[in-house]
């Protein structure tokens, strides 16, 4: 399988980031009659199936990808063939591109083309058959009970925004939300006569999770004292406000993030899902059921909690090395 010089020589080596979704608004210089089919799926997804906006913004952008590669092949998306979607994955792949990201594009193609049939659009589902390149299993990193210890004790809660930084640490490892799930809870997601935390999760599902002692006490103290002094004269519905009074952003949670890793001399560039890998980790290791933890995260599908199964079968076999006087 290869791709044509001609089309090659005009197909772009970088694909422009898409800085926000915006369905309504899918442009395309060229091919604009397969950039109406997207806005047509991306509004489906928002409205129809009520997927949240990062998972739009996902399909946006490796559905741009697709109409830049139709555009500089001179095909109409419509009229695509299994073997010219083969090609485009085989130009993901020329791009090095991960085979996690090119099967992340094969499933935007799937969703896409199952809804022009249903829309009787096209006629068959060139992406239907094609199998997904194998990336194998990655297992999640996670922290250890000792650096997460290390990271909660960075903040300076003597200032408003050490406050705030304390209360979002502790209700992220406490709950094991998304980062987009934490920056969007309100002062009232937040029961602390039941101990409890509401959140909205993919698909606009809510859940309600339990939250520890030591989350409860934070985020107590940050509503009594820390939020109303980074209000100032702002205002906003959610909970964790920046230092301008507004929301604060999933970028700026993790900036935050970041540099208290280090400052715990956390070995690893630490994210928002490592401190949720950790969470599960942690409450499997200590004999919590799958199912418990599936509902904790969010999951739809338990095949998605059961990689926590892999970690904790390779957790046990390092310590059986370690300790095991014939291992």
């Amino acid at each position: 399988m290869s791709l044509d010089g001609s089309i090659r020589q005009r197909l772009p080596n970088e694909v422009p980031p898409i800085a926000r979704v915006d369905p309504g608004h899918f442009s395309a210089t060229e091919n604009d009659g397969l950039a109406g089919q997207v806005t047509s799926f991306l509004n489906y997804l928002r409205v129809e199936k009520g997927l949240a906006p990062n998972t739009i913004a996902s399909y946006q952008r490796d559905l741009k990808k697709f109409t830049l590669y139709c555009r500089a092949a001179g095909i109409r998306g419509q009229d695509a063939t299994r073997q010219q979607v083969r090609e485009f994955l085989q130009w993901l792949f020329e791009r090095r591109l991960t085979a996690r990201s090119v099967a992340q594009h094969l499933v935007a193609l799937r969703s896409f083309f199952r809804f022009l049939l249903n829309e009787r659009i096209v006629v068959t589902d060139p992406a239907a058959d094609l199998e997904s390149p194998q990336s194998g299993v990655t297992l999640p990193k996670f922290l250890a009970l000792g650096e997460v210890e290390a990271l909660l004790q960075q903040p300076d809660t003597s200032t408003a925004r050490g406050l705030r930084d304390k209360a979002m640490l502790e209700v992220l490892y406490a709950t094991g939300m998304r980062v987009s799930e934490l920056v969007n809870l309100k002062p009232d997601s937040i029961d602390l006569n039941l101990g409890i935390t509401r959140c909205i999760g993919k698909g606009n599902k809510e859940r309600l999770i339990p939250l520890g002692k030591s989350a409860l006490a934070a985020a107590e103290l940050y509503l009594s004292r820390g939020r109303g002094q980074l209000l100032k004269k702002g205002h906003t519905p959610y909970l964790f406000v920046n230092n301008r009074g507004g929301r604060l952003s999933r970028v700026g949670f993790w900036k935050i993030l970041s540099r208290y890793g280090r400052a715990a001399a956390i070995s690893v560039p630490l994210t928002p899902h490592m401190v949720r890998h950790s969470f599960a980790t942690h409450l499997l290791e200590r004999g919590a059921d799958l199912r418990s933890i599936q509902l904790l995260l969010g999951h739809s599908d338990i095949s998605t909690t059961q990689i926590y199964t892999h970690v904790l079968k390779e957790r046990l076999k390092q310590v059986y090395k370690a300790h095991h006087p014939r291992a």
